[in-house]
């Protein structure tokens, strides 16, 4: 098996933001053999310092074991951090032939080990584990916590992994979030569209802190919440938006930009 440069695509299908570390598709301690299973790990990072703070440590390693030591990353957000393409030194010594550095993929997920685990950061666990089972063919039974296939180690702290792979499977079988249940039967919002769901674009915007006062300060804040049009001021603040949660950067408001504004 090549390096697995369908990773990124992978990860944008659960409709979590998602960034490529620069380097990613030639990132590894040689390609990936295979593909046979998938293990959860948290970082035992810091308690603090923002949404993935344990990024260079993934990336590049640590003394005595260099990186990258993880496929993907997880942040506190729910974000998720394509980091490498490659083998990774994730598990080992594995107690499962289907999860050992060769042949299955980790996540680490932001978390000192003690920390309660965010809803946001939980599901977005939840969706890139069924995203890659789907991608490699994988029942949920062969996701993994690290602790279950390596018996030296206590990670991912407090998840139920009977509860977490049924939540898996779920996703799998193609049972939908209450989001998802919204945005199957949500319009592509473009320049030029003048509807209530710019409406509702506009206080999403606005009640995640992307839209300045220099945006409605000539109209006012009432006025400019109930504008029906979509105009180039709202597409240029969508745009900014889909940076922020890195979507691309199309100025449309459509199925992988709906689920980042009404996540809650």
């Amino acid at each position: 098996m090549p390096y697995l440069t369908q990773l990124a695509d992978v990860a944008r299908s659960t409709g979590s933001p998602v960034t490529e570390v620069a380097g990613w598709k030639t990132r590894g301690h040689g390609p990936q053999p295979e593909v046979q299973g998938i293990v959860c790990h948290h970082t035992a990072g810091p308690a603090g310092g923002g949404d993935y703070p344990s990024l260079a440590a993934v990336r590049d390693g640590r003394p005595g074991l260099d990186g990258p030591l993880s496929h993907f990353g997880l942040g506190r957000s729910g974000h998720i951090y394509v980091i490498a393409a490659g083998r990774c030194w994730h598990n080992a010594p594995s107690t499962s032939p289907y999860h050992d550095n060769s042949s299955s993929i980790g996540i680490e997920a932001e978390n000192n080990g003690t920390q309660p685990w965010p809803d946001a950061q939980k599901d977005a666990y939840i969706r890139l584990c069924a995203e890659l089972c789907r991608e490699f063919g994988l029942p949920a039974s062969r996701v993994k916590a690290h602790r279950e296939v390596n018996t030296s180690k206590p990670d991912p702290h407090s998840i139920d992994m009977n509860d977490f792979r049924a939540a898996v499977a779920a996703r799998i079988e193609g049972k939908l979030s209450w989001t998802e249940e919204i945005v199957k039967d949500l319009p592509m919002i473009r320049l030029g569209d003048d509807n209530y769901d710019v409406k509702t674009v506009r206080g999403c915007l606005f009640a995640r802190g992307r839209v300045p006062v220099s945006a409605y300060e000539q109209v006012g804040l009432e006025d400019w919440l109930k504008s029906t049009r979509c105009d180039p001021g709202l597409v240029e603040l969508v745009r900014g938006f889909q940076h922020a949660e890195g979507i691309e950067e199309d100025g449309f408001v459509g199925p992988e930009t709906w689920p980042s504004l009404l996540r809650v």
